[in-house]
């Protein structure tokens, strides 16, 4: 039995090759999602290995610089970390050194006033040099380091990217004017920014105290231990030397690695987790291909089975002998997909650099469990896959099967699969209509299990759902093709098993694919309302990195040719009936011009009187309405009452509290500022949008965007984000396509009789090819209707889910995509028969005729 088993596997060897295909994809998948995590957190590891490797002890001061959040940098602490703490640290009996650092957002032009890189990774430092005017952190590879306002020094990766010699003049800015100084230094550092590709600006200390903080005021503080000193032990002096209650991190070098490692670990982790759902995916849609090419396989190999049973071979022998089979093709294929998935791997790092290049790389971490993974779940799978169809093998009756070539599935057996998956069905979509309807994040569970019931559900009820619905094409294809047009229709559907196996791979990827779709159109939609719908201004004029605009920005702004209103957009926390709530802050002067709230009750007018806006979920929780007072505690501590002067509709970019800026700064001289709104006289322009570039002194970190500016932005993320899903999902439709490929080919060797019979009464070979093709396609548009149905109303589900966090979301099927999906289906069924069809065309046909 086992020399038999292995004959049939050369012996179908060509019938097999697709199967072997959808396994090796899936296997390489996993290979290659394994490989590359290992190797890109192996370089990041190493490439951050050296970071703290001067540091013994390290404190930072959250409320400072570019690490602290909005609510912080609004609160406007005072300067804990001065050259005083220095000093104090520097005398302790443990410390070697102490140095002060400043930190913050500090972007770099090129010679186009571009920015270098991206926003969320340029910085800018103090540079601190020694008695012998060197900076260990920054050892410069050409020149020397700023010594005044007017000089600055770059990492050698930004000065190559920009272009820039020691000499040249380079353009820097933060979130003020832009500065223009003599690059005086190239230097090479182990900064974890750099490393990871960012950029890094060194100033003197105090002109970066200047720009980044405020004068006389540190970021950080790094002490370096005396020989025979510990770390813990100085980390224990240092902490009895710091003022309490303060709002600082305190920790040892190794700590900080500690904490590196971990994030960079987490990070990978995540990203394998991932990319191994989408791994799994395909394998997922490649069992159903096993599945199919086993059973296939089974029923043209009746006879000769039950022949095996005629002679004495029992059940569990035929049984074995089909998933000896299996065990032989997964072994082959997971050993091919594990040498592609290496492949793989080497080609997601080099993506990586190529989009990035200051990405670290390092040379392919091949793990023993990487190996042992691949190889396992590829046998795995197609064991397991090819279990059902031996089963059914071995069930055979010897003497029956000796007169047929496929037995049919009995009456009973359908009843019980259309019972079982229309209670599957019914009960998945019981539940996620459920899930919908909270409206919250409760329902993502019963959402989560009824979308799998329900996916479960309707691939059991494939067969029944094909025949009716195929069905619907049979008038379009006759009038369309004729005879061949007729029988692609009955070829379709006269094995519905065979026909829901092959369409079942394109259902799984056109679910995923057209949900992803309908959620990214309804977000990008809700998203769009949420931040243009309130918005009048012709321009908003914002930084980079979402960062505080510099207080004198506004007046800049507002002096511009062109301008007829604006009003600084500023952010505060305050504590409203015993709770921290952000309250944004407009000029009441020029609030009706700027911005365009609904009001239930009240009025816009209340806020000159420096009365409170608050949106409509607020009122209803608080049960307050216009007049109501709401208790406030300001950041000095003192008390006292805001009166309800409107309940406006959710604001979206507004956010739940507004207030005059007049208002706030009586308790809150500098708050953060997010954006400055701006009016044009004339309307949106192309001058006025230039006067207001000039007013931030073109500074590559300040943009000035329109409405629709807005709007790109965000629906160029969602689409970024789709794009990404879409490539992963790839994979999974290409093994979908090898499912059709398989099914077509082994169902033209599987009915030579009938195609040479066809072709004796008169059908020409490119009646046969129209017939193959039309065949394809029927079945792969079925899958992809089913999928797009399933996709939507997974989409409406998980959105239903969404709404009490985002306001305004509303379920948006965008129908030219959708259609556009369903027509790629169609060629996928066309290019998935190019093969089998030409392969039908020429058979010879009295051979066929002749065919057992």
């Amino acid at each position: 039995m086992y020399r038999t088993a292995l004959r049939n596997v050369l012996a179908h060897k060509g019938r097999l090759l697709m199967t072997a295909l959808a396994v090796m994809l899936g296997t390489a998948f996993v290979a290659g999602t394994m490989v590359f995590s290992d190797t890109f957190g192996k370089a990041m590891r190493d490439s951050n290995s050296k970071s703290y490797s001067d540091v013994s002890v390290q404190i930072v001061d959250r409320a400072a610089g570019s690490g602290a959040s909005a609510r912080e940098k609004s609160e406007k602490s005072p300067a804990t970390l001065t050259d005083a703490t220095v000093q104090q640290l520097a005398a302790l009996p443990g410390a070697a050194q102490a140095r002060g650092l400043v930190s913050g957002f500090t972007g770099v032009a090129d010679k186009s006033g571009n920015l270098i890189g991206q926003a969320w990774s340029a910085k800018g430092a103090n540079f601190a040099p020694g008695p012998d005017g060197k900076d260990t952190r920054y050892p410069m590879a050409e020149g020397q380091g700023p010594k005044n306002a007017k000089e600055i020094a770059l990492d050698r990766r930004t000065a190559e990217k920009g272009g820039y010699k020691v000499g040249d003049t380079v353009r820097v800015g933060s979130n003020g004017p832009v500065t223009e100084a003599r690059l005086t230094g190239v230097f090479t550092t182990d900064d974890p920014v750099v490393n990871t590709g960012g950029t890094l600006t060194l100033f003197d200390r105090a002109t970066a105290q200047q720009l980044l903080l405020e004068p006389g005021r540190y970021s950080g503080i790094v002490l370096t231990a005396k020989p025979g000193t510990t770390e813990d032990a100085l980390l224990a002096e240092a902490k009895q030397k710091l003022p309490a209650g303060q709002q600082m991190d305190v920790e040892t070098g190794q700590e900080l690695k500690d904490d590196q490692q971990k994030m960079i670990s987490q990070g990978t982790e995540s990203m394998r987790t991932m990319l191994l759902a989408f791994a799994g995916i395909s394998l997922f849609v490649g069992i159903f291909i096993i599945a199919n090419t086993f059973t296939m396989l089974v029923a043209q190999r009746t006879k000769e089975l039950a022949l095996l049973r005629a002679i004495g071979a029992s059940r569990k022998q035929v049984t074995r002998s089909v998933l000896i089979e299996a065990l032989a093709i997964g072994t082959v294929s997971a050993l091919a997909g594990l040498v592609s998935g290496v492949g793989i791997g080497a080609g997601l790092q080099s993506l990586v650099h190529s989009m990035d290049d200051g990405m670290p790389t390092a040379s392919l971490v091949i793990k023993p469990l990487t190996v042992t993974v691949t190889l396992v779940v590829g046998v795995l799978v197609t064991v397991l896959s090819a279990l059902l169809p031996a089963v059914r093998a071995s069930r055979i009756a010897p003497v029956a099967a000796m007169s047929s070539g496929d037995q049919p599935s009995s009456q009973k057996s359908l009843v019980v699969r259309n019972s079982i998956g229309s209670v599957l069905t019914a009960g998945g979509g019981a539940l996620i209509a459920y899930g919908a309807s909270t409206g919250d994040s409760g329902g993502r569970m019963p959402v989560a299990i009824g979308a799998l019931l329900a996916l479960v559900g309707v691939f059991i009820l494939l067969p029944l759902l094909s025949r009716p619905v195929i069905a619907l094409a049979g008038p379009v294809l006759g009038k369309l093709a004729g005879t061949p047009g007729k029988l692609a229709r009955q070829n379709a559907v006269r094995n519905p098993r065979r026909t829901a196996s092959t369409a079942a791979a394109l259902t799984i990827g056109l679910t995923l694919v057209s949900g992803l779709t309908v959620i990214g159109a309804s977000v990008g939609s809700a998203v769009d309302k949420a931040v243009t719908s309130a918005m009048k201004a012709d321009y908003l004029v914002s930084a980079a990195n979402n960062m505080s605009l510099s207080e004198k920005l506004p007046a800049e702004i507002a002096k511009a040719p062109g301008v007829a209103a604006s009003s600084p957009l500023t952010t505060v926390y305050w504590e409203l009936n015993g709770s921290i709530n952000a309250i944004t802050g407009l000029n009441a002067d020029t609030f009706d011009k700027l911005v365009s709230v609904k009001l239930t009750s009240g009025s816009t007018a209340s806020v000159g009187k420096g009365q409170l806006l608050v949106d409509e979920d607020v009122a209803k929780k608080w049960h307050v309405t216009t007049g109501s007072t709401v208790k406030v505690t300001y950041p000095d501590e003192t008390e006292g009452q805001l009166t309800v002067g409107g309940v406006y509709e959710k604001g979206g970019m507004l956010g739940p509290f507004m207030l005059a800026n007049s208002e706030i700064v009586k308790h809150e001289p500098q708050p953060y500022l997010n954006n400055v709104l701006v009016k044009g006289a004339n309307g949106e322009t192309g001058a006025l949008k230039q006067a207001l570039k000039d007013a931030t002194g073109a500074n590559p970190v300040i943009e000035v965007k329109s409405k629709q500016d807005v709007r790109h932005d965000f629906s160029q993320t969602i689409s970024f984000a789709l794009n990404m899903m879409y490539g992963l999902l790839a994979m999974s439709v290409i093994v979908a396509i090898l499912g059709v490929v398989n099914t077509l080919a082994m169902s033209v060797f599987e009915r030579k009789r009938e195609i040479g019979m066809l072709r004796a009464i008169g059908l020409d070979r490119g009646g046969i090819k129209r017939m193959v093709r039309l065949e394809s396609v029927v079945i792969s548009v079925f899958g992809a209707g089913i999928g797009l149905l399933l996709g939507c109303f997974m989409a409406w589900a998980i959105n239903g889910t969404l709404k009490s966090t985002m306001a305004g979301l509303t379920t948006v099927l965008p129908y030219g995509q959708l259609l556009l999906f369903l027509g790629l289906a169609g060629v996928v069924g066309l290019v998935a028969a190019i093969w089998p069809a030409r392969r039908a065309s020429k058979l010879d046909i009295l051979e066929s005729i002749k065919t057992d």
